[in-house]
């Protein structure tokens, strides 16, 4: 109750001095968001969530990932910038548990050579996704099918600047000796590059490939892509994993959407298939890890809808369903029918 109390006070003080003393450099931002959920086995639910029992359905309140944080920069020398960020997620909507957890928070350098952080952060492997994982942040986040969706600490990260306006080269690498009780002693990084533009502004396009070794205890590659035409956007990411330790347990992951914004409201559909069994449903449902057959599906469609800048509302059907083989003998696992209605504020 103490450490809770102690969380809650620092955490006001860091807002009051970024609105206050502090008003010229760091910014203060947050996001919250919830949802309400049905679920038939509530295997797809967002970890946090409070009084689920695995293999039975309810309704459920849902906090998608809702933080706090501060980020900033300040020259430091002509062509250096010191950069910055702090974020935690936010449980307090919950009824248990801690109410501040880590996410993004690193200190950095910035230069024309590009920027190099140090800390927590999601790795670049991750974030070559761009804008493709449409559901994101949901309990129908691309991580229910699809390992290497890993947020790290005790890293390195590295960001190229955007070259001839277009390309960028990334890395991460995990300090090996903070690693210890990794699978193995393999080295932990991660590579990447991309082209054109994640939030289809500048470019109408986007297209990134990226690779990772030992970071959540797979090794994988993935090709992503997703183009803008009109009031359409068509994305698609294809994944190979293995298991770091026996590489005879590995398989392919796939996933294509499309949006359409009609008049503002964005219609979204999804369709992804796995045969690989890291995602979370899989294993969540009993699934065997590198089992003889794998076969995992999901379907998702859904809209969401600014009402204003700060504020947008979502809904969204999720179905996951699979089956796996050992031994010639295949058996089921229990479908996962997902309905969500939320919204989220920005700020």
């Amino acid at each position: 109750m103490k450490k809770t109390l102690l969380s809650a006070s620092v955490a006001s003080i860091l807002a009051i001095t970024s609105f206050g003393a502090l008003a010229e450099g760091p910014d203060f931002y947050g996001r919250l968001e919830l949802a309400v959920t049905y679920t038939d086995t509530g295997a797809t639910l967002q970890g946090g969530t409070n009084g689920v029992t695995l293999g039975e359905s309810g309704t459920y309140f849902e906090n998608n990932f809702s933080n706090v944080g501060v980020k900033g920069s300040e020259k430091i020398y002509d062509g250096v910038d010191v950069v910055y960020q702090m974020e935690f997620q936010v449980e307090n909507t919950s009824g248990s548990g801690d109410v501040f957890k880590a996410r993004n928070t690193y200190l950095g350098l910035k230069t024309v050579a590009g920027s190099v952080l140090v800390g927590r952060n999601d790795t670049v492997f991750k974030q070559a996704e761009g804008g493709v994982d449409v559901f994101g942040n949901t309990n129908a986040d691309i991580d229910r099918v699809v390992s290497g969706q890993t947020r790290s600490a005790d890293g390195f990260w590295y960001f190229s600047p955007v070259i001839a306006d277009l390309f960028t080269v990334n890395a991460t690498y995990l300090m090996d000796d903070n690693q210890d009780g990794a699978p193995t002693n393999e080295s932990q990084y991660a590579v990447s590059a991309t082209l054109g533009d994640k939030a289809l502004a500048k470019h109408n396009y986007y297209v990134a490939g990226a690779y990772n070794n030992a970071i959540g205890g797979v090794n994988a590659y993935r090709a992503v892509g997703q183009v803008k035409l009109g009031d359409f956007k068509i994305g698609g990411l294809f994944q190979n994993a293995e298991d770091v330790v026996n590489d005879d347990i590995d398989g392919n992951s796939y996933f294509v959407n499309v949006v359409y914004n009609l008049n503002g409201v964005n219609l979204k559909a999804e369709y992804g298939q796995d045969d690989a069994g890291f995602g979370s449903y899989y294993k969540k449902l009993g699934g065997v890890k590198g089992a003889d057959d794998i076969n995992v599906q999901n379907f998702t469609v859904g809209a969401d809808y600014r009402i204003a800048k700060s504020t947008l509302v979502f809904a969204h059907y999720a179905m996951y369903q699979g089956d796996y083989t050992v031994a010639n003998f295949k058996t089921d696992l229990e479908d996962d029918n997902v309905f969500s209605v939320g919204m989220r504020y920005d700020f």
